[in-house]
């Protein structure tokens, strides 16, 4: 492993902490439990957040994979201007809001604002943003090699970005109010 994953691994291993640990403060803090963070999101549409939770979490990690262990850092290309380092600033753009998400949710439900609510939905639109730079990113890399790796990785990502910017970003947020 080069210098440049070293570094995208530490963005990884301290962001995904981050994002874990806010879950388990903000579950634990809530007096409501994960309850209240359903807001107004119907029981029957709970269990399909579930589900694609679990096919987001194996789309990162396909996406990962490939990134770690397929791509050489030093001949990454993407959109024929930008390097490996785009792939700091979009994973960044993901975990930091995403560590931001629980805590600021739980603020807003324990003092509802027109302002609290404008940064949980900004939190999820960037994070949502930044998936679709993600798939992006992917495609537009001029390395694919090799090929079955490279597929799963855009799949991966595409259904993550599903996930983070239609059902969070824009479902979750109108069905939660």
């Amino acid at each position: 492993m080069v210098a440049q994953q070293v570094i995208l691994l530490i963005i990884n291993v301290i962001g995904g902490i981050a994002v874990i640990c806010s879950y388990i403060f903000g579950l634990n803090t809530q007096s409501g439990g994960a309850n209240v963070l359903w807001g107004g999101v119907p029981t029957g549409i709970r269990p399909v957040y579930g589900v694609s939770m679990i096919i987001s979490a194996l789309g990162y990690f396909a996406f990962l994979y490939f990134i770690f262990f397929k791509l050489t850092p030093n001949e990454v290309m993407i959109a024929d201007r930008f390097g490996f380092w785009m792939f700091y600033v979009i994973f960044l753009l993901i975990l930091i809001p995403s560590a931001l998400w629980m805590p600021m949710t739980n603020l807003y439900v324990g003092n509802p604002s027109t302002g609290l609510w404008f940064i949980v939905r900004a939190i999820l639109i960037i994070v949502g943003l930044a998936s679709v730079a993600l798939v992006w990113a992917l495609l537009t890399l001029q390395t694919r090699t090799p090929a079955v790796p490279y597929w799963l990785a855009v799949a991966g990502s595409a259904y993550f970005a599903f996930h983070t910017l239609i059902l969070d970003g824009i479902i979750w947020a109108a069905l939660f109010k």
